[in-house]
């Protein structure tokens, strides 16, 4: 298991505990009340710790190796998924899953970034970073949905669309900007839910939807704290600031009305428990349906578009003329 910075001291004291237990065995020398107390200093620590996370250590939670990614969701959340191939243009993008299953009974399209969880997968998924095929089978498997009058279910998890020559040769920003309007009119039903990073362009572009959930520690952003500290104060080390700057969690964005739900985690990530966020997802999937279901297509997608219009806030000042300036 990886350890994270600020969960170090968690560790030890659980180490410590786990050996105090085994030599209490075969030579008792604590009391029953002495490990009682021991556990509950444990709990108030992990409760201290986890409760008081700065935004670095969110998105370091965000990327831990054994967090749950698209094709996990998918085996635990989804009844007889079958997975659709290609985008019928150029050839299959293993950094998209896309396929039709059901979940809690209903027919899904569920269409998800996977970055992979060891080295092998990792490289057959290129890092979940989605070429311009990618997009294209992704819409390929949206329009079917309509076609066929399913709803469509996204998992937004990449740390952006594959930056390389290749990519930009197939026309990747042109394919991102083609699922943003494709997906603005697509009639019908759309659920997205953001289940790691969603960076950039890379999750918007499978990001249009009537309704968007986020997981506690997930993070939506147009870069990577990495880049804009890069950026900004050219300076990469700055990761910790950016990241806090960038307001990219989901309690800033709740406020901004770039998303509309928080799906909670269990104490210290999706990781720790992951039988519980599979539930929480499938609950939170089940309700949005049963919302989304009775409204009419041509009130879905006027409330779609308004839902996107709408986004971000502002304020608007005029300023005084200081003496001797033009009018």
């Amino acid at each position: 298991m990886t350890v994270l910075s600020h969960e170090k001291q968690i560790l030890e004291l659980e180490q410590t505990l786990q050996r105090l237990k085994e030599q209490n065995i075969h030579n008792p020398f604590l009391s029953p009340k002495e490990v009682h107390d021991i556990e509950n200093k444990l709990e108030e620590m992990k409760r201290s710790v986890y409760t008081d996370l700065k935004a670095w250590d969110r998105v370091a939670i965000c990327r831990h190796p054994q967090r749950p990614h698209a094709v996990d969701y998918i085996n635990h959340c989804v009844d007889e998924f079958v997975e659709l191939f290609g985008d019928r243009t150029f050839q299959d993008d293993h950094a998209i899953i896309a396929g039709m299953g059901k979940i809690d009974g209903q027919k899904f399209m569920i269409i998800g970034q996977e970055k992979g969880n060891d080295t092998e997968s990792r490289l057959y998924r290129n890092f979940g970073m989605p070429h311009p095929e990618g997009y294209r089978k992704a819409m390929r498997c949206m329009r079917l949905a309509a076609k066929f009058n399913l709803p469509v279910l996204t998992l937004l998890d990449t740390p952006g669309a594959y930056p390389g020559l290749a990519a930009e040769e197939r026309g990747q920003g042109w394919a991102i900007a083609n699922n943003l309007w494709e997906m603005a009119r697509l009639p019908t039903p759309i659920i997205v839910l953001v289940i790691g990073e969603g960076c950039s362009g890379g999750a918007l572009g499978m990001g249009v939807g009537d309704v968007i959930g986020m997981l506690e520690h997930a993070y939506y952003s147009v870069i990577s704290p990495e880049g804009c500290a890069s950026i900004l104060w050219k300076d990469p080390t700055k990761n910790n600031v950016a990241a806090a700057t960038l307001k990219m969690h989901v309690e800033e964005l709740l406020k901004l009305g770039v998303v509309d739900h928080m799906i909670r985690e269990p104490l210290g990530g999706a990781h720790k428990h992951p039988k519980i966020v599979y539930q929480n997802v499938k609950t939170y999937v089940h309700e949005q349906w049963e919302r989304l279901k009775t409204t009419p297509i041509d009130r879905l997608l006027e409330n779609r578009y308004q839902k996107f219009r709408e986004m971000g806030k502002f304020e608007e000042y005029e300023t005084t003329p200081t003496s001797g300036t033009p009018q």
